[in-house]
């Protein structure tokens, strides 16, 4: 059970999407694990074959429970062909090689027909839940392998050109997930004529499946299939909803977790607070022209431009940039920025933009985009909630125009952005109207001091007078 969170001590195991015999690699998704805060998908740390499924569905274990055993897969034999096939031939210490099944056999012949393609099981599997077609999809792995991320880019492409598409005034006023919109949509079933469970009333795609009439069920399970989970034949297991919450429970549960990691981190980090007041007429202006030559679905919001110049002037001020562990500061090879994003239901969640100073902003913007969208339909995965090295957190959207936050553990710094405002100013000796952004840094005090501070936030300044270059 990994810990997904410096506030997380347990975990419940919601479902497997892996069995014993399959074969996984690292990175790829095998499990769903309910935190405090959401579901959470737990990828593999190792590539192997699926040898046993310790622990159960609906089972709550520590932070450290072994969940799963991975054995690495054995080498290929190296003797030659005329000694015979494997699967006639016993190797002493090995276990006889299993009839190829059904599954196996049809994603061999897809890869036969695309031989430059390399596409684990696992890649498929989420490659149809998503609703991708792999024959579309240009890898961009080593030797052009399809990876998840290549799936899950193109499934939020879709979701966005579907976004695109205006709704009837109807649909449009019903609140619902966009998961629940798609289910309905493909089983033909309407919103209107549907009771949200979900919070503040939304429907969710359990209350369409609901709705789905008794004799079209059947078909209904084969058109959008759903994800079943594979319980584990050696554990006791607890019908499969008793690891489900009620959204009152998770609320109550998040906040009380929220509640006890920021009294964590008051309590132990001698905080200290900076604050600039900055000039974003240069920004603005440039984002403007930008947006001029940009398709409406590919413009850019300021909060992009912020974000970009967080990664930098982080990458440019290091000590603010990493960990306080073992009494000192460990500073880190690379920005991996968090973000702090509300949830429909109350709460937070703070994923992570991995390599966020080196990329481009367009490519900022769209994971941006893609994690407030599977943050708050509960998609997450595990690696991106354990190692932000810097977290920002962005009221502007709220109208707050500054915001002083507390420190994420073990990291030693939180930076706050509020509502860009039209203020005077004086410039150049004369007073003028002008867009400002009040800029907030929380940091501790034990790694820096808030010398390192000003600097830090006088850096995101100048890289804001700067747009072009970030």
């Amino acid at each position: 059970m990994p810990a997904l969170g410096a506030d997380m001590d347990e975990g419940t195991v919601l479902e497997w999407l892996v069995k014993p015999g399959d074969e996984v690699h690292k990175g790829d998704v095998i499990a769903v694990i309910d935190t405090a805060k959401s579901a959470i998908d737990v990828e593999s740390f190792f590539a192997g074959t699926v040898e046993r499924l310790v622990t159960g569905v609906g089972q709550t274990v520590p932070v450290g429970t072994v969940l799963a055993t991975i054995t690495e897969s054995p080498a290929e034999p190296t003797a030659p062909q005329s000694a015979g096939p494997p699967a006639e031939r016993k190797v002493p210490g090995q276990p006889r090689p299993a009839a190829p099944r059904k599954r196996e056999k049809k994603i061999a012949a897809a890869e036969q027909a695309h031989p430059a393609v390399t596409i684990s099981p696992l890649i498929r599997k989420r490659a149809y839940e998503l609703g991708v077609d792999l024959a579309k999809l240009r890898g961009s792995g080593r030797g052009g392998a399809v990876t998840r991320a290549d799936v899950e880019r193109a499934a939020a492409e879709r979701q966005r050109e579907v976004a695109l598409k205006p709704p009837s005034p109807a649909v449009s006023r019903i609140r619902a997930t966009p998961l629940a919109r798609r289910v309905a949509a493909e089983l033909g079933v309407d919103l209107a004529g549907v009771t949200g469970t979900g919070p503040g009333g939304a429907v969710s795609e359990a209350d369409v499946r609901r709705a789905v009439p008794a004799g079209e069920a059947a078909q209904a399970r084969e058109a959008v299939p759903v994800r079943e989970a594979v319980p584990a034949p050696e554990a006791a297991q607890r019908p499969a909803a008793a690891g489900a919450r009620s959204g009152a429970e998770r609320a109550l549960s998040m906040r009380q977790a929220i509640g006890r990691l920021m009294a964590r981190s008051k309590r132990e980090i001698p905080h200290y607070y900076v604050s600039n007041t900055v000039d974003m007429t240069r920004s603005l202006d440039w984002l403007h022209e930008r947006n001029r030559e940009l398709e409406v679905s590919e413009r850019l919001v300021s909060a992009a431009l912020l974000l970009k110049a967080a990664a930098l002037a982080a990458r440019k001020v290091p000590g603010l940039n990493g960990y306080w562990l073992d009494d000192q500061f460990s500073p880190a090879d690379a920005v991996h920025l968090g973000l702090v994003i509300s949830l429909r239901g109350g709460g937070l969640l703070t994923p992570a933009i991995h390599d966020a100073a080196d990329l481009q902003l367009a490519e900022l913007m769209s994971r941006m985009r893609d994690l407030v969208i599977r943050a708050r339909a509960g998609r997450l995965r595990g690696s991106e909630l354990t190692d932000a090295t810097i977290t920002v957190t962005n009221l502007g959207d709220q109208g707050v125009e500054s915001v002083f936050g507390v420190i994420y553990p073990p990291q030693v710094a939180l930076v706050g952005f509020g509502k860009v405002t039209e203020r005077p100013v004086a410039v150049g000796g004369l007073i003028g109207v002008r867009p400002v952004v009040v800029t907030t840094l929380a940091a501790d005090h034990r790694a820096s001091d808030a010398m390192t501070g000003a600097r830090y936030l006088t850096e995101i300044s100048d890289l804001l007078q700067r747009p072009e270059e970030l």
